[in-house]
């Protein structure tokens, strides 16, 4: 009980720092014109939807945690779809993106994931596919983030646009293999939970 308490005090500490700063990245990256800056910064709004779910379903029984676990398979691809239409609508006309303030914000968004990866990972183990996902989205931001900078510097060395709209399918195919990996955990949940059953009417 003491774990579950401890888990929901962090997926809350993190829904916070990922709400607050969504606000920060989504303002740069509209000023910037960056389009894989603006699909980090709806993945802030994933990462709170995730965690404020876990907060809720935290004290559900396994079955419906794994339901929701193939749900939270649904949220991450949000910020993939945004990257990807925003990516179709460039493509025929990349516009480099204003490179110091992405660079700016990416540090900082560094910081609140890097932060948010830390401190779910010392509880992700305690709340199967639901603080897997937390974690996994958390580590995949960080990643992301120093991915920007370095786009950003290739923007200044080249004057192109297409290392933003390249860096924007890399972070669809991150996304991809996040929802891939929390789905095969609930599944395994799901299995459990079947077992479980089983043996209760044996």
């Amino acid at each position: 009980m003491e774990t579950h308490h401890r888990l929901r005090r962090v997926v809350l500490i993190v829904a916070a720092l990922n709400f607050g700063y969504f606000f920060v990245e989504f303002t740069v990256a509209l000023v910037a014109g960056s389009v894989s800056l603006l699909a980090d910064s709806v993945d802030f709004l994933e990462d709170t939807a995730i965690n404020l779910l876990i907060f809720v379903a935290l004290g559900w029984p396994l079955a419906k945690r794994a339901m929701i676990g193939k749900a939270m398979t649904l949220v991450i691809l949000g910020p993939a779809a945004v990257a990807g239409w925003q990516a179709v609508r460039r493509f025929a006309d990349p516009v480099a993106p204003d490179v110091l303030p992405l660079v700016a914000v990416s540090v900082g968004a560094i910081a609140i994931n890097g932060t948010s990866a830390w401190l779910l990972a010392r509880v992700h183990h305690h709340g199967g596919s639901l603080s897997r996902a937390a974690f996994l989205s958390a580590r995949n931001d960080v990643l992301v983030n120093v991915a920007i900078i370095l786009m950003g510097v290739v923007t200044v060395w080249t004057g192109s646009g297409w290392p933003d709209l390249v860096l924007g399918c890399f972070i669809i195919l991150i996304a991809f293999h996040a929802a891939y990996e929390v789905w095969e955990v609930s599944e395994e949940e799901r299995l459990a939970a079947r077992a479980l059953a089983g043996e209760k009417i044996d």
